[in-house]
């Protein structure tokens, strides 16, 4: 909603209620046809230069095109609502700081927003989803149970929206543009909401994309190199986060985070990482290639419970033939 309005007033045109229906590619250099139906039923057609695909996790070309593919690398489900009266830290410093919460079915996330509301959400294995058999509310409430810190800073809370479900959400498009689109934030890549990092890279791929385009249509003899480096630009992002993802649940990874140590500067690249400072000049990388040569050390210090835990987690990713349902 704020971005939208944002747009609106910076003088891009904005359709409501509007839903598009098909995108037709005639051919090379010949821009594409949009197809689009409005809520009373009247549709409507647009010629357009170029295409954005920002439809979020709906992938609208991403499917159309056949480019989207399930990443093999993770799968998770997830369970979230939204309560009130949720106990924050007293520091009022604190008082809006994320809390991220392990338990042995993945993780969960506490996060305070600004109205007084919290979000509250599990990030499980599709195992432990498929496995219910009671009603979501009632199975979101019994996971919350299962971790005590967080049980406890909901004991006085009340639930104020429905409990929604997502399952087997981590994918990716196997392509960032053609001939005459982009895709941008999820609608090309999504993997998990770890790092909470979704806007951060949408809004960046956004000025990537008209950035790109502005070159396109400015000097054609620049627009092969202008897509490949705004595909660089959109793997990026994930790149830099997924190494932390795929191992957020690893202990080995959780004994490094639990016990921060700034030896060559390792805490500040990973906040640098964390608050998505990657795509500037901050000199992070030296600093997180040797944390994670310090992550591989002390797995082979360790290799007994690393390899249970790699053993783990590639059975706890398999898909299933159900991971979320209302």
């Amino acid at each position: 909603e704020v971005l939208i309005r944002r747009a609106a007033a910076s003088g891009a045109e904005v359709i409501e209620e509007c839903r598009v229906r098909e995108v037709e590619f005639p051919g090379a250099n010949a821009g594409a046809h949009v197809h689009a139906e409005h809520a009373g039923g009247r549709t409507e057609s647009w010629r357009a230069r170029y295409v954005i695909d920002a439809s979020g996790r709906d992938t609208f070309l991403g499917n159309r095109l056949n480019a989207k593919h399930r990443n093999r690398k993770h799968n998770s489900s997830a369970m979230y609502a939204h309560f009130t009266g949720a106990h924050r830290y007293p520091d009022c410093k604190r008082a809006g700081d994320i809390s991220i919460y392990w338990f042995e079915h993945g993780w969960l996330w506490f996060i305070p927003l600004l109205d007084g509301a919290t979000s509250v959400g599990a990030v499980v294995w599709p195992y432990y989803m498929k496995d219910r058999a009671r009603a979501l509310r009632e199975f979101f409430l019994d996971t919350i149970a299962l971790c005590a810190p967080l049980a406890a800073r909901l004991e006085n809370a009340q639930l104020i929206s429905e409990v929604e479900a997502t399952g087997n959400y981590s994918y990716c498009c196997d392509r960032s543009y053609g001939d005459a689109f982009l895709l941008v934030g999820d609608a090309y890549t999504f993997i998990d909401p770890m790092f909470s990092s979704g806007v951060m890279l949408a809004m960046n791929n956004a000025v990537a994309a008209a950035e790109t385009i502005d070159v396109c249509l400015r000097d054609p003899a620049r627009k092969a190199a202008a897509l490949q480096r705004f595909d660089r630009l959109m793997r990026h992002g994930p790149e830099a986060y997924s190494w932390f993802i795929y191992r957020v649940t690893n202990p080995t990874l959780r004994d490094l985070f639990m016990n921060p140590r700034n030896i060559l500067r390792m805490k500040e690249a990973l906040l640098s990482l964390l608050a998505g400072d990657i795509f500037g000049n901050t000199p992070i990388w030296a600093s997180l290639r040797a944390f994670k040569a310090l992550y591989y050390l002390l797995s082979l210090a360790n290799l007994r419970r690393s390899l249970g835990a790699a053993r783990r987690r590639s059975v706890n990713i398999q898909p299933t033939d159900r991971t979320a349902a209302g």
